[in-house]
């Protein structure tokens, strides 16, 4: 028999630990256009425009931005989901 004083080592296996989140700095855009959301989910022609069937918020508004030097964006922003947040400031 052996008797062990003390604490059992740490096993490494099991689930990995949680990647955390890349944080991008602060990115300069331009306001182009602001939209109220879409009604429906039929394009002009009365065709479906959209692969998934979803609706857009009826509070929320549609923006699109300009980033002027793209370099500033991940690089993998069209591969992951990225959380985005606005702050407004007058000019």
């Amino acid at each position: 028999m052996e008797i062990i004083i003390g604490s059992s080592p740490q096993i490494s296996q099991g689930m990995p630990a949680k990647k955390q989140p890349e944080v991008v700095g602060m990115v300069e855009a331009k306001l182009l256009h602001v939209r109220k959301p879409r009604k429906g989910i039929a394009g002009p022609s009365g065709m479906e425009r959209r692969q998934k069937k979803t609706q857009d918020p009826l509070k929320g508004r549609v923006l699109t931005m300009l980033v002027p030097d793209a370099d500033l964006l991940p690089k993998d922003i069209e591969d992951c989901e990225y959380k985005v947040v606005l702050r407004f400031s007058k000019k």
